[in-house]
């Protein structure tokens, strides 16, 4: 199955194609040339706007004195309740202190203590100050900038921006050799158009815009993972939608990205309170505001829900010095009316991070040829049911390296791609509020058969809206629809309550089901679901 699309006008090349622009993207392509290979890196919008520049927190890594990546690995694990594949956790946490000290070299500037030593802190989950940071919040930010001004010193690093990704091209074996992608805007390569290339490496980020109220940039909508369930790639832990537990709250009818308030915050001492100024975490976990974040998202659902309230609130009003160490913070809440020296922050959970995706191996293999993924797109099973906190930039830097080392040892010669008929598919672009609202009411925070089984319904007949006319808003609504039924389909299946995937009618989280869930899309669009045992933990 394909995307309904014009026939390519245009076509480049390179000897590996890397799509999308975030910690993953950037890492890849430059450990990629350090092979001596040339790149096309395709990004959907400019470079600097997706997901990574918006990371708050920082980057998790075994730095500190007296820290190890064996306790690290034990954060990791504990958060991902039973579902980490432990060798990929254990190559994040071993091999993630050499990968940021790349980043560093590579110009990246942290946040030091007075003495010089760089500053760490600590997040939810963490039972070690071992977070890296940045301008205080505005990690990502720094990272995204270091990153692209050594891609940009490269020539053999060609960018293509304003560039949507559409469908993988494949030889004569099966193997990916291409893909199709829209060009907007003009140029010398305007519409759409074909990249031939010796293997193709998904790096697209997240599909946080699959529900109404998300954290994510409005360009994440999960094009890749879409790409490959398309190609015939399978996904996994799909079902596992991280929810942030502290965006700003901005009305019921707010739609699209919210900005975040960062876990870090809470890791710096701030509470949660409800209307009555209580502090409700304090009964729900031993470690209160700094519980893992599906267990502080749950809670803060909860309480909604017993006292009828849109959102709780945030006090930061006592800790010393909050301007100087989270500014971005402080001045988005400025810009929305809210001073946080004074005022509580209204607060309440929204989508964030997919800890599923395209299911890899430690090489950042899908189980297509020629094809990889990494970063948020990928389901390398690192993160389990729950990421936790900050390891998110780390798994784009460590399993970027594995890929780019991959490729340079096993790369193939160009061939050409094969045309054959196959079904199309494009959806009436004016069907995404329906969609996104379906998906947070249903499949969000706290789901049940009967709430997954009415999104379900939505779901076919949203499906029913066909559309004839290619565009970026139709690509982009049909991908969230796809990964819509996967959510739906793996949330369905998965009958206990783990992680990040909270059944209110299965509230236990139940052994027999230590097992992965993947989904595959076969030619004709029919859906087939598979289990992998998982290593006891």
């Amino acid at each position: 199955m394909k995307l309904l699309a014009p026939s390519p006008g245009w076509t480049a090349s390179a000897d590996v194609i890397v799509v999308g622009s975030g910690v993953a993207g950037l890492t890849t392509a430059l450990q990629i040339r350090t092979f001596g290979l040339s790149v096309l890196l395709v990004t959907k919008a400019s470079v600097d706007e997706g997901s990574t520049k918006w990371a708050q927190g920082g980057i998790a890594a075994a730095l500190g004195p007296g820290d190890t990546p064996g306790q690290h690995e034990k954060d990791t694990l504990v958060a991902g309740a039973g579902l980490c594949d432990i060798e990929a956790v254990k190559v994040l946490v071993t091999e993630g202190p050499e990968a940021v000290r790349k980043l560093i070299a590579r110009g990246a500037v942290f946040d030091k203590e007075a003495t010089g030593e760089i500053a760490l802190t600590r997040e939810g989950g963490h039972l070690r100050n071992r977070i890296l940071h940045a301008g205080g919040d505005a990690t990502g930010a720094e990272v995204s900038r270091a990153l692209l001004a050594a891609v940009h010193d490269d020539p053999e690093i060609e960018v293509v921006e304003q560039a949507l990704v559409l469908d993988a091209l494949k030889n004569s074996a099966g193997a990916v050799c291409g893909v199709t992608l829209h060009v907007i805007g003009a140029g010398t390569r305007d519409g759409v158009g074909q990249a031939m290339a010796r293997a193709v490496v998904l790096a697209t980020g997240g599909l946080g815009q699959v529900f109404a109220q998300t954290t994510n940039p409005s360009v994440s909508t999960g094009d890749g993972v879409a790409l490959a369930l398309r190609a015939g790639a399978y996904v996994s832990d799909v079902e596992f939608i991280q929810f942030h537990p502290t965006v700003l709250w901005l009305g019921d009818d707010s739609q699209g990205q919210q900005p975040l308030i960062s876990e870090a915050v809470r890791g710096e001492g701030a509470y949660l309170v409800d209307d009555a100024g209580l502090r409700f975490m304090l009964g729900v976990h031993e470690l209160a505001e700094l519980a893992p974040r599906d267990v502080v998202a749950k809670a803060i659902m909860r309480h909604m829900n017993e006292t009828g309230a849109h959102h709780v609130w945030l006090d930061v009003r006592h800790i010393d010095g909050f301007v100087e160490r989270f500014p971005t913070i402080y001045a988005s809440c400025l810009a929305h009316g809210i001073d946080p020296l004074k005022d509580l922050i209204p607060v309440a959970p929204a989508s964030h991070y997919a800890s599923g995706g395209v299911r890899v191996d430690l090489n950042g293999h899908t189980s297509v040829s020629g094809l990889y993924a990494c970063g948020e797109t990928a389901c390398s099973g690192v993160h389990g049911a729950n990421r936790l906190a900050s390891n998110s930039l780390l798994e784009g830097l460590v399993f970027s390296a594995r890929i780019a080392a991959d490729i340079a040892a096993n790369t193939p010669d160009f061939t050409e791609p094969i045309f054959i008929d196959e079904p199309t598919f494009l959806l009436d672009p004016t069907i995404r509020k329906k969609l996104q609202a379906s998906m947070s009411r249903g499949a969000g925070v706290l789901r049940s058969r009967d709430s997954l089984t009415r999104t379900e319904s939505d779901l076919i007949e949203i499906g029913k809206q066909s559309s004839d006319q290619p565009c970026v808003e139709a690509w982009e609504t049909t991908n969230l629809f796809q990964l819509a039924q996967a959510i739906v389909r793996s949330a369905l299946v998965r009958e206990e309550t783990r992680g990040s995937h909270w059944r209110e009618d299965f509230p236990e989280k139940l052994s027999t089901w230590s097992k992965r869930i993947s989904q595959h899309m076969d030619k004709s669009g029919n859906w087939e679901t598979t289990f992998q045992e998982v290593t006891k933990q």
